[in-house]
């Protein structure tokens, strides 16, 4: 049996490569996803091999990542249960279908990950196999293994002489990409504790941030930032950019309590400084250029597109139904964002588009010079409040 696995060199997957090998006697191809967890890549492939896997693919998927993944998500405006902007979600579609790709180019038979029994991406995973390989098997170590929870697997490794991120002091689960990183585990696990000092790694306290705010701007085309402070970048040049930006002003800490899919709840702490930036402005450009129905409607739409995100149906029908009308709607999202980040808060400045449907003269409290009748708003409003009207005369008799 050839088995590819999703392996990121953590505590979780640096034991299951181990295990795979002895339980199921197979070669294991280790697969590991740029998608930007900066320094966590170093001696990666020479330690896949240590454990034994008979070699370890490393595929460079940042910009793919930022630009066919995040971006569509950014322009759809998505949060999950208000707070959780989808990092670990958004990326793991990406992960599973390169995964996908590699197991077909290097004839393996079977797919692994080292998502845990409780939580949302073993369905995020085995949903896009499901969508794009339903011939491959999915081999779930933690749900076949023995293994009762991080201590074993700490003990493990150590058993093993496998080197691991981790500790018994310091157990966290941690989950890094250009979009985010995310802890969960050891002492979150109360939710009345707070997060200790020294587990952020992407952004200061803002308590510790610059005593001087500073402005950015932000162009956008299409509902996308193409350029940040006049320069041009790429999708993942402009997210790394905003990145820095926001973590040396605190901008995008989030501790949450969110309802996992398999029906759960499970605290969270999550590092967010450019998507944040990112979110904030591009509602900002939508609210010169999208018309107030396509807006509300589509509003309306954002709980149900972030589930499916969180749930992991990014392949599925309805996602991609939903991604067609989002992208109908920002073809005039176009414009320049002026932001003020200042010890973890952003405040707009100004907004400016070529697209703007906002109309000084229709808006002011001078003079309209003719552009509207205040007098239309007469029947109008009598229209508008005949059944109210109706309905109070009824109640009174």
């Amino acid at each position: 049996m050839k088995i590819v696995l999703a392996y990121s060199g953590g505590l979780d997957t640096s034991v299951i490569l181990k295990w795979l090998t002895e339980q199921y006697q197979a070669e294991v191809i280790a697969y590991c996803a740029d998608v930007g967890q900066a320094e966590e890549l170093t001696g990666l492939e020479e330690k896949a091999c240590r454990t034994g896997a008979s070699r370890c693919v490393i595929s460079d998927l940042r910009e793919e990542f930022v630009r066919d993944y995040v971006f569509p998500m950014l322009r759809a405006g998505a949060l999950y249960e208000d707070q959780y902007l989808l990092g670990t979600s958004i990326a793991r579609p990406l992960i599973a279908k390169k995964q996908v790709e590699i197991a077909r180019e290097l004839g393996a038979d079977a797919l692994a990950h080292g998502a845990t029994g409780k939580g949302n991406d073993q369905v995020r995973f085995e949903l896009t196999f499901a969508a794009l390989a339903p011939d491959l098997r999915v081999i779930a170590p933690w749900r076949e293994w023995e293994l009762a929870g991080r201590a074993d697997l700490i003990r493990y490794a150590e058993k093993h002489g496998i080197p691991v991120p981790v500790t018994q002091a310091k157990p966290y689960s941690m989950d890094r990409n250009l979009f985010h990183i995310s802890y969960e585990s050891g002492v979150l696990e109360d939710p009345w504790q707070p997060p200790p000092a020294d587990l952020f790694r992407l952004t200061r306290d803002p308590e510790r941030a610059p005593d001087e705010p500073e402005t950015v701007d932000l162009d956008f085309e299409g509902g996308n930032c193409v350029a940040v402070n006049g320069k041009a970048l790429s999708p993942a040049e402009a997210l790394g950019a905003l990145n820095e930006i926001g973590g040396r002003h605190g901008i995008g800490r989030v501790d949450l309590v969110e309802n996992r899919f398999v029906g759960m709840k499970s605290r969270g702490v999550y590092e967010c400084p450019g998507g944040t930036i990112l979110r904030f402005a591009h509602r900002q450009i939508e609210t010169l250029t999208l018309d107030r129905e396509v807006m509300h409607l589509r509003d309306s739409l954002l709980p149900r597109y972030a589930e499916l995100v969180y749930y992991g149906f990014w392949f599925a029908p309805e996602r991609e139904f939903l991604q067609a009308a989002i992208e109908q709607s920002q073809q005039y999202v176009t414009g320049t964002v002026r932001l003020r980040l200042f010890k973890g808060a952003l405040q707009t400045l100004g907004r400016k588009s070529p697209c703007s449907l906002y109309n000084p003269k229709l808006a002011t409290m001078e003079a309209d010079q003719g552009a509207y009748d205040p007098r239309d708003a007469g029947g109008f409003i009598r229209l508008s409040a005949l059944r109210l009207r109706t309905l109070a005369r009824r109640q009174r008799g």
